[in-house]
């Protein structure tokens, strides 16, 4: 609970102090309207005017400082929800790409949805818990004056049931943690399921295995977790309960044998106390919801700090407003994966290499030679660990490296296609695209209003023809394809390889091609082989040699 308001204190302390201050007025006035119910059964005759009056000044106090507290509290939530998950994404977006890799989409999408969620749920619920504790409160602060002797037996009693309530509450939170975490895993099956659901489909026993193996145990074990959490929390609530009996008892049955206690004082602890069980038994019913979200923002914040974003203030854009480039150099970069049971892994380079524009350059190797990772640097998806990379001789750092990314158009393996024709130049946009989608022979399948088309509901090879619609509205100076024209029937592949390529390089714009389709390689400038992380042949290094040789024949002499 501190843990919630502490958040949102710090994202608004005026409303804040507002919402408490309305608060604790909407619980004094409860109580002490209570307090006015006493006096009057006290009073033989209850029509005393000032008592009428001020019972009836309550009545209006108390619903129009509730209203004004929950109010202002709910627009904090809620206006705190929106920032996170604005704040969350922003994140993300900014994040280093291969940060995002380690962590798994399973991770970034179960704290977006779920962590946010329950979050949203525990933020809402805390402006009830202000007022009801702000009813609580005061309603002590009237025992306390009605008779110090009881008040203190009170104030004994009370702080235990606290503690046990606080133990309660603290072990319920270890089973809500542990559920978290295996939330996470089991998100990951749920990824399973809807991307492998065509091979659960075909392989039967591999689907029972999946439930069985992994997604049943995963799925109880969270279900377990949170029966336990749940199960303790209601337990604390229960001994909060019993504590409040337990005193009721003191007072009914004990405190009148010790000391001197008149019925007037005793009514007066009852009535209260009777009443205090409304808001005791509110603060109780909200603890589970209130742990959760203190879990939620456990792991929010924690998400947060292994999302180490790239710095996003002064960055310096390399050309940002000519977007042209003359030479692109790699000296001396490397890049490693690294296994974490063995210390072993992957390492890319060091790799030097340049490119200027005009020029089709092809990036081949086998499965797992760094092809991928290659493009990855090269776009500045990925930072390298050693070497520099540098753009009209200029050193791409942090500070450059966001406005250096906006040179690339690239069309990876794993693509995503958007429905709109976003952060592109509105002027004529419909007209250019429909252009395009004519020359990809794709305008009978596809049409485009407002920016938006009408459908990406196509076949893989189809889909990345509309992939290259995009790159081609961008118009930037550097393109990038990564085995984009796997998927294409020999036609359009023909189209791809001497129509598409070679109208590109007569536009003047660098062309990085990750392929394995030998049959064109006469159509490169430039060819790069990789093997195992290592640039094992580069054309422009071998070109006094055996010149009657085409590419391809060299590149396949460097695997003998």
């Amino acid at each position: 609970m501190g843990a919630l308001v502490a958040f949102l204190f710090k994202r608004s302390r005026g409303i804040v102090i507002s919402a408490i201050v309305a608060s604790i007025i909407s619980g004094a006035a409860s109580s002490s309207l209570m307090a006015f119910v006493h006096r009057a059964l006290e009073k033989k005759d209850s029509s005393g005017s000032w008592l009428m009056l001020g019972f009836v000044a309550l009545c209006l106090i108390f619903p129009l400082s509730r209203i004004v507290s929950e109010v202002l509290l709910v627009y904090l939530s809620q206006k705190v929800i929106f920032d996170l998950r604005v704040q969350f994404i922003r994140q993300i977006l900014s994040a280093p790409l291969r940060k995002l890799e380690e962590m798994g989409p399973h991770r970034i999408l179960a704290a977006l949805t779920d962590d946010v969620s329950v979050l949203a749920a525990g933020l809402t619920n805390v402006p009830v818990l202000c007022l009801q504790g702000a009813i609580l409160l005061s309603c002590m602060a009237y025992l306390a004056w009605l008779s110090i002797p009881l008040f203190l037996i009170t104030a004994v009693v009370l702080p235990l049931g606290i503690l046990g309530v606080n133990g309660f509450l603290s072990i319920g939170m270890r089973h809500f943690a542990r559920a978290r975490k295996v939330q996470d895993t089991l998100y990951k099956h749920m990824r399973a399921v809807t991307e492998g659901i065509k091979t659960f489909k075909l392989h039967r026993a591999r689907r029972d295995a999946f439930l069985a193996q992994l997604f049943q145990p995963t799925s109880a074990s969270y279900q377990r977790e949170n029966i336990r959490g749940n199960a303790i929390v209601i337990a604390g609530g229960s001994f909060g309960t019993l504590m409040f009996f337990i005193t009721l008892g003191l007072f009914l049955f004990v405190a009148p044998r010790i000391m001197q206690v008149s019925t007037e004082v005793l009514t007066g602890y009852v009535l209260i106390f009777g009443f205090i069980m409304v808001p005791v038994s509110v603060i109780t019913s909200l603890i589970s919801s209130l742990g959760r979200a203190n879990v939620a923002l456990r792991n929010i914040r924690s998400l947060g700090l292994e999302l180490v974003a790239e710095t996003s203030s002064n960055l310096v854009a390399v050309n940002a407003t000519k977007r042209t480039c003359q030479k692109l150099e790699m000296n001396g970069i490397t890049h490693a994966y690294t296994s974490e049971s063995d210390n072993s892994g992957f390492v890319l380079g060091p790799v030097d290499l340049s490119f200027r524009p005009g020029e089709l350059v092809f990036i081949t190797g086998g499965n797992g030679s760094g092809k991928t990772t290659l493009a990855k640097i090269i776009t500045g998806l990925y930072t390298p660990e050693s070497g520099t990379l540098l753009l009209d001789g200029q050193i791409i750092n942090d500070n450059s490296r966001e406005g250096y990314r906006e040179h690339f158009t690239a069309v990876f393996s794993d693509f995503f296609l958007f429905e709109n024709l976003l952060g592109l130049d509105k002027h004529q946009l419909d007209d250019r695209a429909r252009d395009y989608l004519a020359n990809l022979h794709l305008n009978h399948k596809v049409q485009v209003k407002d920016g938006a088309l009408s459908t990406i509901e196509l076949s893989n090879g189809q889909r990345k023809r509309l992939a290259l619609l995009t790159a081609y509205l961008e118009d930037r100076p550097i393109y990038l394809f990564d085995e984009w024209a796997a998927d294409q029937d020999p036609v359009f592949k023909s189209f791809f390889y001497n129509e598409i390529l070679p109208e590109l390089k007569a536009r003047g714009k660098m062309v990085f091609v990750i392929t394995h389709d030998d049959q064109y390689y006469h159509v490169a400038d430039h060819m790069i082989k990789l093997d195992y992380g290592k640039v094992s042949f580069d054309s422009r290094k071998t070109e006094a040699a055996t010149a009657g040789e085409t590419l391809a024949e060299k590149a396949a002499a460097t695997t003998s």
